[in-house]
Formats: structure tokens, C-alpha cells, sequence
């Protein structure tokens, strides 16, 4: 077991434990917009569809059911302008995290095999490429990497954590240069529905891939827009050729939904009031952090899309996480995406109003 774990970096949270400690101790209590998990009530039609379907004694099937397979469908042609998706071009997945850390291994990379993922990103990607005994590397621009040996190129926008989202121009490009060199693009777009400043495409879309999803698989969430983070309920949506390996080896590995958990996906997806009630209360949130912070001296960059508002103060990421925990506020440093995150927090939004009121309150004094 340890020759696994050794692979592995620290895990970066484990660091954050002093300063949630001094932001705990403030006499109006902490306000935690560190990790970004929701608060707000899972919507009633979802949790109604949970129930109905907690009488469910057998196994479930790996793919989901047919229905769960219709509204996967329809959600990716209705909301990314897909087209021709068939049940065969979606998967569902066992939240969004468990795929990231294990897709590399689950599609046989391994040394000398390459994964190449943005400069500030998502922990997770460099994870799955450790897993797989496999090289990473990070990038600016993704057409610029040496494409020898590169496999699989996570692209991400929405951004975790910086906001950015990759213009229509910059996602066809990438596509057309993968293409060309034969490397699979798994595109991250769990922050899709959210954007704020910038309407984000998805790779899937026929202005991107030219109508053909051939090297091609995105990857959305219900955490966030559904506030299903505790459902873990995630898929796939892409190239057939990628996604029916994928079948096989997750049905070998028993790695499937819960019954009750897809009869809730089949209501969150075919629902868009509540992720409309969602958003505002988002949208509510970030528009008094924002202010806040920039009243407070940060300056904001990116940020124009998903959960987290990406500051500075041009010190180092650790000094602000110290500065905002006397305060009882709670961030999360820069550089666990990253070094080059080294002078910038992550903050989210996911906090009540009660707490992001506090948040601006102390910011403010």
C-alpha cells in the first residue's frame, strides 16, 4: 500500500488545519469559504425522486437506467448545443472526483505516457497521473506542448480555481491540434451553468469539433448547480470509442451510481427552475464578496465564471490565508492549485447569506 500512497503529493487541506483553528476562534465564528461545498437545501423534486426510489434492493446497472441514459441525453443536446448524442455517447459516473483520480489508470496510462493539465488547476488531475505511474505536466497554452508521448490533455473552463473560462477561438484550436497529434481531450466543465461574466462553450458543441466527437469527452457534475455533492453524481459525455472501454472496465470494477441517486439525476436534470434559484443566490453572493474584497485592497482576477473569486494582494498566499483567518475567514491558499498560485487565494461562494454577511461585515470594518 505504501508504494501507492508514496506516489501521492501531501494532501494539501491537511495544511490548512492551524488557520481554520484561528478562524474558528473569532467571536462571530468562522466563516469557511475554503473548500467550496454547498450549503443550500437539495431541491424538493430531487429529494422527492430520492425517496421514492430508496425501495431499491438489487444492484444497479454501471451504464444507469434507460431513463437516467434519456435525461443525460437530452440535458447535453438541450444545454451545450450538442448534437447526435445517443445513450452511447453518456456515462454516468460516481461523482466527478472518483473520475479524475482514476481515469488515467482506467484508460491503461502508465509510464513513459504523459497528462498534461492547466498551470493553475485542479489538484486532482496530477493526482490521476501519479495513480497511473504515469509523467505531467502543466501548461499555458496546451498547442504548445511537445505532444510525444501525451495521452490525455485536461482542459478546464469554467476554471478551478481562477474563474477563466476558454473562449469558442481557443477551444476549437485545441481540439483541431489534439486531433492532430492523437491526444484525448477530456474537457472539465462541472462549473458550466455558472457563468457570470462570460457564457462558457463546451467542447461538445458543433462550433468546437466540427460536428464530430471523435478524441473528445466532458465532464459535468450535479454537486454544484444541484447541490448534490452528497449524491456524488457526475457523467461523461463524448466519443463512444472512449466511453464504451470505459463501461467495461467501470462494470468490472463495480463502479456504479446508487439506484435512488440516478432516479435523482433523471429529476435535477429535467428541472430548470432550481438551478435558476440557484444561480441567483450565487450570483447574490458573489457580487458582496467581490465588493468586499476589492474595498478590502485584493484585487480580483479572472473570476468571470463558476464558484470561487480568485484575489490577491500581492503577498504571498499563506500572509492573506493568516490575514483573513484573524478576521474568522476562512480561504484557500493559491498555491494548492499550483506555484503559480503562490500570491492568490480561492474564495468561494459557498457560504450561506447569514455567513457571506458576516464575511463583508469584517472585510468592511
Amino acid at each position: 500500500m505504501s508504494a501507492v500512497s508514496d506516489r501521492l503529493p501531501a494532501f494539501p487541506w491537511d495544511k490548512l488545519a492551524p488557520y481554520k483553528k484561528t478562524a474558528a476562534a473569532h467571536p462571530g465564528g468562522i466563516v469557511d469559504l475554503s473548500v467550496g461545498t454547498p450549503v443550500d437545501p437539495v431541491p424538493e423534486p430531487i429529494q422527492k425522486a430520492l425517496i421514492a426510489a430508496a425501495d431499491s434492493p438489487g444492484y444497479p446497472t454501471v451504464w444507469g437506467t434507460p431513463e437516467l441514459r434519456d435525461a443525460l441525453t437530452r440535458w447535453v443536446e438541450r444545454r451545450l448545443g450538442a448534437r447526435g448524442i445517443t445513450h452511447h455517447h453518456v456515462l454516468p459516473v460516481v461523482g466527478s472526483k472518483e473520475l479524475v483520480a482514476w481515469l488515467p489508470t482506467q484508460l491503461g496510462l502508465g509510464p513513459g505516457d504523459r497528462v498534461a493539465f492547466p498551470r493553475l488547476a485542479y489538484p486532482t488531475y496530477e493526482v490521476g497521473a501519479r495513480l497511473a505511474r504515469a509523467d505531467h505536466v502543466a501548461y499555458d497554452d496546451p498547442t504548445e506542448l511537445d505532444p510525444a508521448g501525451l495521452k490525455l490533455l485536461w482542459l478546464n473552463s469554467p476554471s478551478n480555481p481562477t474563474g477563466r473560462v476558454l473562449s469558442r477561438e481557443e477551444l476549437t484550436r485545441t481540439v483541431a491540434w489534439a486531433r492532430e497529434h492523437g491526444v484525448l481531450v477530456l474537457s472539465d466543465e462541472c462549473y458550466v451553468e455558472l457563468g457570470w461574466e462570460a457564457d462558457p462553450v463546451s467542447v461538445l458543441h458543433p462550433d468546437v469539433n466540427g460536428g464530430s466527437h471523435d478524441g473528445i469527452v466532458s465532464v459535468h457534475s450535479l454537486s454544484k448547480r444541484s447541490n448534490l455533492a452528497g449524491y456524488r453524481a457526475a457523467f461523461l459525455a463524448g466519443d463512444p470509442a472512449v466511453l464504451g472501454p470505459l463501461l467495461e472496465i467501470r462494470k468490472h470494477g463495480g463502479m456504479m451510481t446508487s439506484a435512488p441517486t440516478q432516479a435523482a439525476v433523471v429529476a435535477a436534470l429535467g428541472d430548470d427552475e432550481h438551478v435558476r434559484v440557484q444561480r441567483e443566490r450565487y450570483a447574490a453572493r458573489r457580487t458582496a464578496l467581490r465588493g468586499a474584497l476589492l474595498g478590502h485592497g485584493f484585487r480580483i482576477e479572472h473570476s468571470e465564471a463558476g464558484l470561487y473569486l480568485w484575489a490577491t494582494r500581492d503577498e504571498s498566499c499563506w500572509d492573506t490565508v493568516a490575514h483573513l483567518a484573524e478576521r474568522g475567514v476562512l480561504v484557500a491558499p493559491g498555491d494548492f492549485y499550483g506555484p503559480a498560485g503562490e500570491r492568490f487565494v480561492r474564495v468561494a461562494l459557498t457560504a450561506t447569506d447569514e455567513r457571506v454577511r458576516a464575511a463583508v461585515e469584517r472585510l468592511s470594518a
